[in-house]
């Protein structure tokens, strides 16, 4: 690892925005990896060094994607092997939040795989889950990175500095806001009632298991169409298919997989994650409440559009490498997650409502979806500062979770749990806010001849940029 972080440099690029966004990532990448050392503590860099799915997507011939599979899983024994000495660091609430991505890299492999190469690959799997199981039992009880560390990691790859007692401050007012709007939605819907106990109601109507695919497909299709009508992001081309996720990604709701920005034009997937077969019935509809009536269109709008599948098709044509290969995720989920209160302020609901004919859903329905989305990503901000500056426990944050959002049980611990392996997951509303930020600005620069389809084309221009350096949309 430090030889190849010592390989990181060369001569500065021509253009100076792409030359601030190379560097922004090597910075980043040499904290991460060079000083937190977080393949030392993570499984996540060795579960996506060893994930085989990536061969399903039809990027080249069935007989090629096959052969390249079998030779990648000829690796694993080494591959694991080095995952087990790397993990050295690994706690005890990281490696139970990851145990499931663990044994998902094993599941689903080919029938027809060479005798010798299943079994050697396999016995290293089981290796690596040995040594995740063990520290799960036995590794240390602290997950928390610390201020200074977590600070740090946030903002070095997005070139900017982050105060997390201002951070915090933020997602504090931000909750109160949120929390106005959905008072505001509900109190339409069911005047007097508690806002938070009506919308569980309203998320306990959901899809079953069998039918939560076809939901999403309806809303993907809903929020094509709306995005392409109104001219909300500058590519609405390629094909977005709907799918159960490979058992390696199932640790992840909900997810994009999009088509690669160097690869051939192929589908891209938005993945749905069902219950768990081996949850109760209780637990399975808990789970579920996460893809409700009511939840899964503003779901929907992020994970395909304008959100995350709008924003892979601008990254094919971003101008350059750096912007088509260097994707800051606190920007490309900031961007999804204003995507669904852009679309609340664009008339989406009722929109929607139009196309549906459904009696029983209306656009108050919506807003309340983008609050209560909006609630679980702020609250993932706070528990990340909580978390890592060792405030708050695992057991603290579900609670915290159970308390502001919608989510309960299973869910609402899962949510808790991702914290551990994630401690940026709060780049969510972080990202939305910023982008927001700089709307304004533009409202403000650009007077009469700002538009929403202008301002996204210049932002998404810049590919998925370092948050710090978004100002230099205002500038093209």
């Amino acid at each position: 690892m430090r030889a190849a972080l010592a390989d990181l440099g060369g001569d500065p690029l021509d253009d100076p925005h792409d030359e601030a966004h190379l560097t922004a990532f090597e910075n980043g990448l040499r904290y991460e990896l060079g000083e937190l050392e977080t393949h030392r503590t993570n499984p996540l860099h060795h579960v996506g060094e060893m994930d085989v799915s990536s061969y399903e997507r039809a990027y080249a011939p069935e007989a090629e994607r096959a052969a390249a599979r079998i030779e990648h899983l000829r690796l694993w024994p080494t591959l694991a092997d080095h995952a087990v000495a790397a993990l050295d660091r690994l706690s005890a609430p990281v490696a139970r939040s990851l145990l499931g991505a663990v044994r998902g890299l094993g599941e689903g492999l080919p029938d027809d795989l060479p005798d010798a190469v299943r079994r050697d690959a396999l016995a290293a799997h089981a290796r690596l889950l040995a040594h995740v199981e063990h520290a799960a039992e036995h590794g240390p009880e602290s997950a928390a990175l610390g201020a200074e560390a977590l600070s740090r990691l946030m903002g070095t790859g997005e070139a900017m500095e982050v105060d997390l007692d201002a951070l915090a401050a933020r997602a504090d007012a931000e909750r109160d806001r949120l929390r106005a709007g959905l008072a505001s939605a509900t109190g339409r819907l069911a005047p007097g009632r508690d806002p938070m106990e009506f919308s569980r109601e309203l998320t306990r109507r959901h899809p079953d298991s069998e039918g939560v695919l076809d939901a999403a497909r309806t809303w993907t299709r809903i929020a094509l169409d709306f995005t392409e009508e109104r001219g909300l992001a500058p590519f609405n081309d390629g094909e977005c298919r709907v799918d159960v996720p490979p058992p390696a990604l199932r640790w992840a709701t909900a997810m994009m997989a999009w088509s690669g920005p160097w690869e051939a034009d192929n589908p891209s997937f938005y993945y749905v994650t069902p219950p768990d077969p081996a949850l109760s019935d209780r637990e399975a509809a808990e789970w579920l409440e996460q893809f409700s009536h009511t939840t899964l269109p503003a779901v929907s709008v992020h994970e395909v559009a304008p959100g995350h599948f709008s924003h892979g098709r601008a990254l094919r044509r971003a101008p350059s490498a750096v912007r088509r290969a260097l994707h800051s995720m606190t920007f490309a989920e900031g961007w999804a997650h204003y995507a669904e209160e852009m679309c609340l302020e664009e008339g989406f609901g009722a929109y929607a409502a139009e196309r549906l004919g459904d009696p029983d859903w209306t656009a108050d329905h919506y807003e309340i979806g983008v609050w209560l989305e909006a609630l679980i990503r702020v609250t993932r901000l706070s528990v990340a500062i909580g978390v890592h500056t060792g405030t708050m426990t695992v057991e603290q944050a579900a609670a915290r979770f159970a308390e502001d959002t919608p989510l309960q049980g299973p869910a609402a611990l899962s949510e808790a749990r991702r914290a551990t392996f994630d401690p940026t997951y709060g780049r969510y509303t972080w990202g939305k806010l910023e982008i927001l930020e700089l709307r304004e600005r533009a409202r403000e620069q650009w007077g009469s001849a700002f538009s929403l389809p202008r301002f996204h084309r210049a932002l998404l221009h810049l590919g998925s940029p370092p948050l710090g350096l978004i100002g230099a949309a205002l500038d093209g």
